[in-house]
């Protein structure tokens, strides 16, 4: 599970006031709950997109921080993909994640990729020889 935090001013709730239906708009029916650090989160069992085996996608809620923007995609093997001719979708489903994440966070790519070496080198407890 990858926790994405917003734009500095920003709050994940101004964003995606409605976050069941933003999940449900980008990628299929919800059909079930799970929890993550005492949240319960949107799972999406069945996908619209068959590179998409399963997500789960909320909010992560911490007492008196920001929430940050939880979220799991799990992918079915490319090779699976391809041989039942859905080697388009790989795009999509690529798309789909973007947009969902910039939606969300306000940070394209590019940002969340900076902002994830930067909280990986400002961890304390991260050995870069390991």
């Amino acid at each position: 599970m990858k926790e994405y935090k917003m734009r500095r001013g920003e709050h994940l709730e101004d964003r995606i006031p409605d976050m069941e239906a933003t999940v449900e708009d980008y990628f299929g029916e919800i059909t079930d709950t799970e929890e993550f650090k005492g949240n319960d989160l949107h799972v999406v069992e069945d996908p619209d997109n068959p590179v998409f085996k399963r997500i789960v996608a909320g909010t992560s809620e911490y007492s008196g921080k920001k929430d940050k923007l939880a979220v799991h995609f799990e992918e079915r093997d490319a090779e699976d993909v391809i041989a039942e001719g859905n080697a388009d979708a790989a795009a999509d489903a690529v798309d789909a994640k973007n947009d969902f994440l910039l939606e969300a966070t306000g940070r394209d790519a590019k940002a969340r990729r900076d902002s994830m070496k930067r909280a990986v080198e400002d961890d304390p407890d991260h050995d870069v020889d390991a």
